[in-house]
């Protein structure tokens, strides 16, 4: 059998670009059958102008036929790295009929995607480990290699007769909330939401960590998928221990200090293999970067197939790459707008601590611009809530805590009480005094 050389598949592959091309030219409407098509996937470099004069043409309304795309190359003075004015009519003649040119655009593409996989190959064969600083950056820029290799899809648009069937399904399946074990909270938002970008912020001593951990072990008890805790100030066995600390009532400084007795370790022995059976997760990693995080959970959406929430304590110490244009508050929004896409990708919510900023010091209730490098954070997160002290509100047992909800893009506004226990890292909900 007679194979296709390299030559003849060339002529092969240039034959079908100039047929594509001579489509468009024919009848216009072909561009809106081939939305798809990016102007990398030509091999042609001439092609490639081509094509993305005629996308010029038609996003200012122009008419793309003969005419108008000679008249743009001659005002540019291009007319002759087109091929001159012949070469467009060799285009229309190689067209057999536009009624394949979908067909046909999708050959180009998947052609493109090789000839991008290919030579994203021999980049990273020519990478060299020793010229990145840590692993993490190595394989950040393997990421974004292949990333920049998938096709930039337009999105289809759908009329509602189109998604009839896909919205009555989505009506008729339950909502997939994620209990917190918080139950006022649960009771009003329904507990965490997939897809929630779900910020914390608060001063040092509130208990921040403390709630993250209390609402991990909540959500981990749902078995909804599993729960994934970054953490970068603390390590593993003192996250640990202020859970152990949390669920026996054990004090935490006795945990901590290792002052305990026979039946202390048996309680906490018992605790801890109740730990076992949920499907927590710890890395105490510092400096950690949002792609190793995303890398991470869609290693382990693969692995066990649902992911029911991540956490990452906390915001302000990861490590976010700032470029020279860039303020540190851009760099951080590219952080909190990325964590929103995880928590999409990967139908999840994304459990993220912050600081708050001195200036609540001098308010009686915090607001959003409290947040420390605010204005991204407020934009990305679906759910930012405050915990701060109020001098005025006592309890006995415990220093009480406000929990108030500044923005909830699909709850509304809400303030709780309640009561943390600083010995055993535990919080308690306290009812309303209204």
């Amino acid at each position: 059998m007679h194979s296709i050389g390299a030559a003849e598949q060339e002529v092969t592959d240039l034959s079908v670009e100039q047929s594509v091309l001579g489509a468009i030219l024919i009848d216009s409407n072909v561009l809106d059958e081939i939305t798809f098509l990016e102007v990398r996937d030509f091999s042609s470099e001439r092609h490639q102008q081509i094509y993305k004069v005629m996308r010029y043409l038609e996003k200012r309304s122009v008419p793309v036929d003969f005419v108008t795309v000679t008249e743009t190359y001659m005002k540019f003075g291009q007319i002759e790295n087109m091929g001159g004015v012949s070469y467009l009519m060799d285009l229309t003649a190689a067209c057999p009929s536009t009624a394949s040119a979908e067909y046909y655009a999708r050959i180009i593409r998947s052609k493109a995607l090789e000839r991008r996989t290919k030579n994203m190959g021999e980049i990273i064969k020519g990478m060299s480990r020793s010229d990145y600083e840590t692993d993490e950056e190595y394989f950040s820029t393997i990421e974004e290699l292949v990333s920049d290799m998938r096709p930039q899809d337009n999105v289809k648009m759908r009329s509602f007769s189109e998604s009839r069937e896909d919205y009555f399904n989505h009506l008729s399946t339950q909502a997939d909330y994620i209990k917190t074990e918080f139950k006022f909270f649960d009771n009003w938002a329904k507990g965490l939401w997939r897809g929630w970008l779900y910020v914390s912020a608060g001063r040092p001593s509130v208990g921040k960590t403390a709630k993250m951990l209390q609402t991990c072990y909540g959500a981990a008890k749902q078995h909804k998928g599993v729960v994934l805790i970054f953490s970068q100030e603390m390590d593993e066995d003192e996250l640990k221990d202020r859970m152990m600390s949390s669920i026996t009532g054990i004090p935490f400084q006795r945990i901590k200090a290792k002052t305990l007795n026979e039946k202390d370790l048996d309680t906490l022995k018992n605790a801890y293999e109740g730990f076992e059976f949920l499907p927590i997760f710890i890395q105490d990693k510092p400096y950690i970067t949002i792609d190793e995080v995303r890398a991470i959970a869609r290693q382990f959406k693969k692995k066990y197939g649902k992911i029911a929430l991540i956490a990452v304590d906390y915001l302000q110490i990861m490590n976010i790459p700032q470029r020279k244009s860039e303020t540190r508050s851009q760099a951080i929004g590219k952080v909190t707008g990325a964590a929103k896409q995880i928590a999409r990708e990967m139908g999840c919510c994304f459990y993220m601590l912050s600081q708050m900023s001195r200036d609540f010091e001098k308010a009686t209730k915090p607001q959003l611009s409290h947040l420390k490098e605010s204005g991204s954070i407020e934009q990305d997160a679906d759910v930012v809530e405050f915990l701060w002290h109020d001098p005025n509100d006592t309890e006995m047992g415990g220093k009480v805590i406000q929990q108030t909800i500044a923005k909830g893009r699909d709850t509304g506004l809400n303030d709780f009480r309640l009561l943390f226990q600083g010995w055993k890292q535990h919080f308690t909900e306290l009812p309303s005094k209204e």
